[in-house]
């Protein structure tokens, strides 16, 4: 049976970039960065600081070729949006914007609880959850 998610992939079209804005501007760590394969592709992975169950594989176009290569190039920046829960959404937001990260929404309530969206560098979707039972008493 299905336990639960260990990877997600985010194509990009250079990994160290990549690997900056996730790091430098996300926050995450840097979980792995090695080579692998018969064609000595790189396998670089970022994670939560605080949680590193699920990693987040940048997944260069470097391992595709022809046809193949030209899906996945259409696909950077179209790629579904990662969630990310937060302790503190309006301190987050805050902390991210100052580091550069472009926000298409500022911390908002919802029926869920607060709720900001940002983007990568490429322009996929980046949202931040503050979860009523997880907000701090302000």
């Amino acid at each position: 049976m299905i336990e639960k998610l260990r990877l997600t992939t985010r194509i990009v079209d250079d990994q160290d970039e990549a690997l900056d804005f996730y790091t430098e501007k996300l926050g995450l760590k840097k979980a792995a960065d090695e080579m692998f394969g018969p064609d000595n592709r790189r396998w670089v992975t970022v994670a939560a600081e605080q949680d590193d169950t699920v990693e987040i594989v940048l997944e260069s176009l470097d391992w595709f070729e022809g046809e193949e290569a030209g899906r996945r190039s259409a696909m950077i920046g179209e790629q579904l949006a990662l969630a990310f829960t937060v302790d503190d959404c309006q301190a987050t937001y805050e902390t991210l914007h100052e580091h550069g990260v472009e926000f298409v929404s500022e911390p908002t309530e919802q029926p869920y609880g607060i709720e900001a969206i940002a983007t990568d560098l490429y322009g996929n979707g980046i949202v931040l959850v503050e979860h009523p039972s997880e907000a701090k008493v302000r």
